[in-house]
């Protein structure tokens, strides 16, 4: 029943996350009340989703670590740079909208980019070691980046922001993996069915959480929020097209080009998310929330763009042949 429940979740995350950021947004201020459950309900989503991981795939992926460099590249430096500059241009006056727009480009890949490079036979070794680099780096990169790019403009709490991404992100996972470790993946097959359902469910109630804090501003629908959302979707597109580069110029295998890609365009949005909510103002929060909304469904289209890529290479290896 658990497993036929969350594979039906799964197929249903690009609707999910818009139905619930749209609850939260009609429920509104009563919603937001409960801000402070969303570092809690993150941290057990983080740990449904680490007991799928072991340490042995990390060691594997580190004797060839040009991926992993290359999608901590995308990660951390290039793509924050590039939503620093879009915001530039486009919002030069609203230092609030630039820093989410850098927020949602800094803070690390997803757990549900193993889900997606599952899906498409992707690398799925490389990824889980990019998740736990990227989750053990996460304290140190996201508030160091924010403080190098936003400067004085939005006041920050940097060590505040360490010790909710630790918690929040670093000891949920090593406990989840330590637990796959100690029970020879046995934990993954006994509670990663039971626990998958609920996890979904958390994220459904951090992002009607999340929808509400920013409801105030979705009320006045104007020109500037659907700059903001064109932005977002260009620099989501952005990160996939540039993995996607990057693995053709290094003629890295498919498998590791689909890792690539899902890795470098996917964010762990709830969890910026609830950094955004717990030490911005509330408007930081627009662009980082209003992502959710289009992060599985870009997810969805660079899948089938990369499956009709590799059935139109194999028809025509099968030709010449």
């Amino acid at each position: 029943m658990f497993i036929t429940l969350n594979r039906r979740l799964n197929a249903a995350m690009p609707l999910i996350t818009p139905i619930s950021i749209l609850i939260g947004v009609l429920i509104g201020t009563p919603l937001s009340e409960f801000t402070g459950f969303s570092p809690w309900l993150f941290a057990f989503m983080t740990f449904a989703g680490s007991i799928s991981m072991g340490f042995k795939d990390f060691v594997h992926v580190m004797k060839h670590p040009g991926p992993l460099i290359a999608c901590l590249f995308i990660l951390h430096l290039a793509m924050p740079l590039l939503a620093m500059m879009l915001g530039h241009l486009s919002f030069g006056d609203d230092p609030y909208t630039i820093t989410g727009l850098i927020l949602g480009a800094v803070i690390p890949t997803g757990i549900s980019s193993f889900v997606w490079v599952n899906i498409y036979k992707g690398n799925t070794a490389l990824t889980l070691a990019i998740i736990l680099i990227d989750t053990i780096l996460a304290p140190f990169a996201v508030p160091g980046v924010m403080s190098l790019l936003i400067g004085a403009d939005v006041q920050l709490d940097t060590w505040a922001m360490m010790q909710s991404l630790f918690w929040m992100i670093v000891v949920p996972s090593l406990i989840g993996m330590v637990l796959y470790e100690w029970t020879k993946g046995k934990i993954k097959q006994v509670w990663g069915p039971r626990l998958g359902p609920f996890s979904k469910l958390a994220m459904a109630l951090v992002v009607m959480i999340n929808g509400s804090v920013i409801a105030p501003y979705l009320v006045d629908f104007n020109l500037k929020l659907v700059g903001v959302c064109l932005s977002i979707v260009a620099l989501a597109s952005t990160g996939y097209v540039i993995g996607y580069l990057i693995s053709k110029l290094m003629r890295w295998s498919d498998a590791d080009r689909t890792a690539l890609v899902f890795n470098g365009g996917m964010r762990n949005i709830s969890a910026g998310a609830v950094l955004a909510i717990t030490y911005f103002p509330a408007p930081v929060a627009l662009p980082v929330v209003l992502g959710m909304i289009f992060q599985q469904s870009t997810a969805s289209l660079v899948g089938f763009l990369l499956s009709r890529h590799d059935r139109g290479k194999a028809k025509e290896q099968g030709v010449a042949a």
